[in-house]
């Protein structure tokens, strides 16, 4: 994509259609704003795939982070209008194959373990932006901590796990990578 080929967002959104409309469906009911979503999100990666460096996350962590960043828009653009309607489960996308489904639930442990190694208050700020999408400000609202504490939070955790999950500076520099 990031060499603007034409086929390879066809084969971006048949790898990483089945992630993205589920992290859709979990921020929305509303059939039409999860296919806005999927569809958004996609066209973004389209716009950002020059930007995609494989020493800092995998493709599936890039695909995952630029739809949860379409999706928290989603929530509150509904949320300033309301009212959802139900999703009609015929219109789900294929599941993935069973390799494909393993590798994501072993990555998946990966990160929760790693998440379960954070200090409590950096986990907490990071289970609240990734689990229900709050903004910084709304996690400071939410824990009455000071906004510049729950960015400093934030971004310590996400190093934190960077190092965990063999992402950090050092395993990059090495050329050791996950």
């Amino acid at each position: 994509m990031a060499q603007g080929e034409a086929g390879a967002v066809q084969e971006c959104i048949e790898r990483y259609g089945p992630l993205v409309y589920s992290l859709a469906r979990r921020f929305a009911k509303d059939a039409h704003a999860i296919e806005d979503a999927v569809q958004e999100t996609f066209v973004q990666l389209w716009r950002v795939a020059p930007r995609y460096d494989a020493t800092r996350c995998n493709e599936a962590t890039f695909v995952a982070m630029i739809a949860r960043r379409r999706l928290i828009d989603l929530r509150r653009r509904a949320e300033k209008h309301g009212g959802v309607e139900e999703i009609d489960e015929a219109l789900a996308p294929p599941t993935p194959d069973h390799t494909e489904r393993a590798a994501i639930c072993d990555d998946a442990a990966r990160a929760r373990t790693a998440l379960g190694e954070l200090r409590p208050e950096q986990k907490r700020v990071l289970e609240l932006s990734i689990y229900d999408g709050l903004s910084h400000q709304e996690i400071a609202n939410a824990t009455g901590l000071p906004l510049g504490t729950v960015k400093t939070h934030a971004r310590r955790g996400l190093e934190r796990l960077r190092d965990l999950l063999g992402f950090g500076r050092a395993a990059s520099a090495s050329g050791v990578t996950s």
